[in-house]
């Protein structure tokens, strides 16, 4: 399992995520997506968190394709984004 987790610097917090609703509709259709969410930070006005779940690295992979663009990509000014591979999960 692929877990990616981080933040976003972003300008325009609110317009971004408005058209970033599209992508995270998609994104938890997508084959092997087992959770997707983008959400403003409730401290900091310019952090968009970011959360997504994959069942493969090969899943999320398909999905992203060449990754962000246009006018999505300008308006990121900064990232701290990682991804973590693990195989073991325990439902609590």
């Amino acid at each position: 399992m692929l877990i990616v987790a981080g933040y976003l610097r972003v300008t325009e917090r609110e317009r971004y995520l408005d058209s970033c609703r599209e992508v995270v509709e998609q994104a938890r259709k997508a084959n092997g997506c087992l959770d997707f969410n983008l959400g403003a930070d409730l401290v900091e006005p310019d952090r968009v968190n970011v959360y997504e779940r994959w069942a493969t690295r090969a899943d999320a992979e398909a999905f992203r394709g060449a990754g962000t663009s246009g006018e999505l990509a300008e308006r990121i000014v900064g990232a701290d984004v990682r991804e973590f591979e693990y195989d073991t999960e325990i439902r609590l």
